[in-house]
C-alpha cells in the first residue's frame, strides 16, 4: 500500500510565518498594541486566530472588530503578503517524489479552499496534491467542520489506512488529529508555534524541514 502523506498548510508547506505575525502587528497597531517579535509569536499563536489575539492581550470588543466582516481586517493585510511567500524547504522535493511514486498528498487547513489553491497554482505545485481540504469561505471559517473532521471523513470515503497515513504539521492540532485518527504524527519546527509547545505535544517525529521527511517514510518501508 502506498502511503498518504497529510500536510498542514500555513507554517508547514507555505513559509506564512512571517507574513503572519506582519499581519498580527499590523492588527495590534490598529488597536494601539506594540508590536511583537517571532518569539512572542510562536508562544502565544492558538487557533482560531481569535485566541492568539485574547492570548495577546486585546479585549473581546477587539477581537469582534477584527473579526467582524469575516476577518477582511486578517484578510486583506495577510493575502498580498502570502502571495510573496515561498515553500518551506525541501516541500516541493517530497511532493514531486510522492507524486512520482502515486502516493496521495493531502492538505488539511484552516484556511478558505480558494485562495489556498490560488496558492497551490501560483507555486506550481497544484498538480502534486490529491485533494485539499479547508474551509468553504471566510463566514464558514472556524464555524463548519473542523479539520480534524473533514480528514477523518475523507479517509473513510476512500478507506485509507491509518497505519500508513502520515499527518505533517506546525501546531500541536495536528498531533491530536493524529492521535485521535491513530496515525503517524510528524511536527515540523519552524512554523508558527515553538518548538517547546510542539515538543510537549508528543509527535512520533519531528523534523526541521522536508528534506528529514524521506528517511521517516524509508524507515516506515516507502519511497
Amino acid at each position: 500500500m502506498k502511503p498518504v502523506l497529510v500536510f498542514d498548510w500555513n507554517g508547514t508547506l507555505l513559509d506564512d510565518a512571517h507574513a503572519l505575525l506582519q499581519t498580527t502587528n499590523a492588527i495590534l497597531n490598529r488597536f494601539g498594541y506594540a508590536p511583537i517579535n517571532m518569539e512572542t509569536f510562536r508562544e502565544h499563536c492558538d487557533l482560531p486566530l481569535s485566541l492568539l489575539y485574547r492570548n495577546l492581550g486585546m479585549s473581546q470588543d477587539e477581537v469582534a472588530a477584527v473579526d467582524r466582516d469575516g476577518s477582511a481586517v486578517f484578510h486583506n493585510t495577510y493575502e498580498p503578503l502570502a502571495d510573496r511567500a515561498d515553500l518551506r524547504e525541501g516541500a516541493r522535493r517530497v511532493l514531486e517524489l510522492a507524486h512520482r511514486e502515486a502516493a496521495l498528498s493531502v492538505i488539511v487547513s484552516n484556511h478558505i479552499v480558494a485562495p489556498l489553491r490560488s496558492q497551490l497554482r501560483r507555486l506550481g505545485i497544484h498538480d502534486y496534491i490529491n485533494e485539499a481540504l479547508a474551509f468553504e469561505s471566510r463566514a464558514t471559517q472556524y464555524k463548519s467542520m473542523s479539520k480534524g473532521e473533514r480528514l477523518r471523513l475523507y479517509m473513510q470515503k476512500y478507506s485509507l489506512d491509518p497505519a500508513s497515513t502520515f499527518i505533517i504539521g506546525d501546531m500541536p492540532i495536528e498531533m491530536d488529529i493524529a492521535r485521535n485518527l491513530a496515525l503517524i504524527s510528524i511536527s515540523i519546527t519552524g512554523g508558527f508555534v515553538s518548538d517547546s509547545r510542539l515538543r510537549a505535544a508528543n509527535p512520533d517525529y519531528s523534523i526541521n524541514n522536508h528534506h528529514e521527511l524521506l528517511p521517516i517514510l524509508q524507515r516506515h518501508g516507502f519511497f
